[in-house]
């Protein structure tokens, strides 16, 4: 029940992100808003580490090399690569896109990580992606006429996503949630500033990210998307899989569209409530073997 209250809360949390984003990538750049949103989330849990007096757990015996590879490919190169994309693709298209995480995160495990996939987890996988292009009412053909250079892109994230969901899983399943998410967005946030001035980006107005709407983004993207979420993305992985985790993706949509209805009047259509019944078949199919492997788990511990 625990990880389903942790999937649904990630999916309200992520289902804005892709609005800050369209909001913050003109002023900051791409590059920026990985930088930003790195380092706002890894001061919100370095004050939660603070607070919880467990900083000290950061001078003892750990994976720096894996953490480090996690950060580069759970952080800087897919949040770059989704801030690329959406300079030339609409929101939507990008938060549907990124609902194929799961796909890689399957095939990658099954390819790389010998992860066994059984037919009730792919049916549900096909199940949960059906429903997504219902949800938006998508038409494939725009899609392929789309502009490659923003599909491609979030098409990279992905498979990073999938990558690092599986590598966590594998090799840092005994690290803490807080000191991972924690060294994973700082990773972020250096490798983001190196960006931003490799591409000239650094010239950057300050007063401008004061501004009110501006504010709330940042603050919404990195204290919230990246710091909370993260230590949200990190459980779901260590107490479930990396499947179920990346679940989440299918969930985005869904939570973007509701974050629509609420604040910016979007009607909620036929096809959007089909596509909704869809997505929540596809998570159940998906995460149906990873609890009994859960249970089993626990009763043999």
């Amino acid at each position: 029940m625990k990880l389903y209250v942790a999937l649904i809360s990630l999916s309200l949390i992520w289902g804005m992100s892709f609005m800050f984003i369209k909001l913050l990538v003109p002023l900051v750049g791409p590059w920026g808003v990985v930088f930003f949103r790195c380092l706002l989330g890894a001061i919100a849990i370095f004050i939660y580490l603070l607070v919880r007096g467990r900083l000290q757990k950061l001078k003892g015996k750990l994976k720096w090399r894996s953490l480090i590879l996690v950060g580069i490919m759970n952080a800087l190169i897919p949040w770059g690569m989704i801030a690329l994309s959406e300079e030339r693709i609409s929101s939507s298209l990008a938060a549907t896109l990124n609902a194929t995480t799961p796909l890689f995160t399957s095939i990658l495990g099954a390819l790389l990580f010998g992860r066994m996939l059984f037919l009730k987890q792919w049916s549900g996988i096909l199940v949960g992606f059906i429903g997504v292009l219902f949800l938006i009412d998508l038409d494939l053909q725009a899609l392929l006429q789309g502009e490659w250079r923003g599909i491609v892109p979030m098409l990279i994230a992905t498979c990073c996503y999938g990558f690092a969901s599986q590598y966590t899983k594998k090799n840092l399943i005994g690290v803490p949630v807080d000191l991972l998410s924690f060294i994973t967005l700082t990773s972020g946030a250096i490798g983001g500033l190196l960006m931003m001035i490799v591409s000239g980006e650094g010239a950057i107005q300050f007063t401008m990210l004061l501004q009110r709407d501006i504010l709330i983004s940042l603050i919404g993207l990195g204290v919230f998307g990246s710091g909370l979420a993260y230590l949200l993305f990190y459980y779901m992985i260590q107490h479930g899989s990396a499947e179920f985790a990346t679940l989440v993706t299918y969930l985005v949509p869904v939570t973007a569209l509701i974050w629509g209805s609420l604040y910016l009047n979007e009607t909620i259509t036929l096809p959007m409530i089909i596509g909704l019944l869809g997505v929540f078949t596809g998570v159940y199919l998906s995460g149906k073997h990873q609890r009994t492997e859960t249970k089993n788990i626990s009763k043999s511990a």
